[in-house]
Order: structure tokens, then sequence, then C-alpha cells
């Protein structure tokens, strides 16, 4: 396995396209409701979006009053994120080695970016070290049993979800739209055993289906839970 390219520098323009301003289905309609409703009224003072891509969540969360730092190592990715929002501040940094002191933020988010992440361990350690005490870590991630199946259609035309290998952890290919990327699956258990391991203490978690939107399309989200959405809170 090649670990010097993965994807997203070539896949920017065609990712960047893809999500527009608002981003794709799955963001509108199924995972920007809870996120933000994990947010608001609060009291977070500071965020760090690990993964911020194109600076979309960074955004909402300015909206929401909450001051908000991205960290990307894709160029072109954040190139377009201090395009559309000049004011921001977004950092060229990696998540397996954040540089920031310990205990900078009230709110460490991870939108959809621990499947990117090579450096599991040393990533989840640096997003709990740069949580203030009593802050929360604050994920959205593609469930592990999604990543290791997919949709299968019979041969009466129904279609069913299959998964397999699912204990295997493993790093794959995924193409779309001109998007190629690596992405990680990993059983929830690790995941798990390293947020416990790094202290933190899980306060909430759904699984959340689709709101509004096209119905066909938000098929895959409500026979199957393809996301879940995670608060740590750091005592």
């Amino acid at each position: 396995m090649d670990r010097t390219d993965n994807g997203w520098e070539t896949s920017a323009a065609a990712w960047i396209a893809d999500m527009g301003e608002r981003g794709d289905f799955s963001r509108i309609h199924v995972l920007d409701a809870p996120m933000l409703a994990r947010i608001r009224g609060r009291g977070f003072q500071t965020a760090l979006d690990v993964g911020s891509g194109e600076g979309r969540f960074c955004r909402m969360m300015q909206a929401e009053g909450i001051a908000a730092t991205g960290v990307e190592p894709t160029p072109s990715l954040r190139a377009a994120a201090e395009a559309r929002d000049p004011a921001g501040n977004y950092v060229d940094a990696q998540a397996e080695a954040l540089p920031f002191d310990t205990a900078s933020f009230d709110l460490v988010v991870s939108y959809l970016t621990l499947i990117d992440i090579d450096g599991i361990e040393p990533a989840i350690a640096e997003m709990a070290r740069v949580l203030k005490p009593g802050g929360s870590l604050l994920i959205a991630n593609l469930n592990s049993f999604s990543t290791a199946g997919d949709w299968h259609r019979l041969v009466d035309g129904s279609r069913y979800f299959r998964m397999d290998n699912y204990l295997e952890a493993r790093a794959e290919w995924m193409s779309w739209r001109g998007v190629s990327i690596r992405n990680w699956h990993r059983p929830m258990q690790d995941y798990m055993r390293l947020l416990i391991g790094a202290g933190l203490r899980l306060s909430h978690f759904e699984e959340p289906s689709p709101t509004g939107g096209d119905r066909r399309r938000a098929e895959r989200f409500s026979r199957v839970p393809y996301f879940h959405v995670m608060e740590w809170l750091k005592d």
C-alpha cells in the first residue's frame, strides 16, 4: 500500500464540485441536524475541526458563534476553504500531530474523517490531548458494518445489504463521480478501545435516519443505518 498518496489532492476538484456550497445528500439530510444539535446552546467558544476539507462545517460552527479552526493537510481543499472563508483559520497539519497546546479547545470535531486517517491511534490521542477538561469530541463516522459491506441486487431486482470480513481492519480505494480516495474500514471495537483508552467518556450515540430529500436517495440511509454520531467527554 502506498501511504504517500491517499487520493485527496488529485480528487480535490471533483470533491469540491460534488459537495458544492451545501454538501451532499448525506450531510444535508442525515448528519447536519444531529451534529448541529450537539453544539447548539452548549456554550462552546472554541472548536477544532480535524479534516476540515473545504471548510463547510467550520463555516457552520462560525454561524453558531463558535470560533472554529480547521486542520486540513490537502492543499487544494485548504485553499478552497480559505477562498470561501477569508477570515477563517485553516492550518496545514495531520490529525496524528496536531500543532496546538494541550487543552486548547472546548470542542473537537471529526466529521466523516476517521475513515480517512491512517494513524488512527495517534490521531485519537491527539484529539483528546487538545481538548480542555469538560470539553467534547464530536464524531460523525461511517458505521463499521457499512464500510465492511455494500448493496447487492437479487435476480428478482430487490436489493439487500451484504457484509463480510467485518473484523479485518483494511484500507480500500473508493471511487465515484471523479473522486478516488483511500478509506479505512475498522471494526467498531477498534474505535471504542482507542477512545476509551484516551480517557474519554461516551455521552451520546445515535444512528441518524434521513430527514427530507429525495425518497429514493434516502432509502440507502433508512434501510441500513449508514452513519453514527458520537459525543465523547473529557472529564
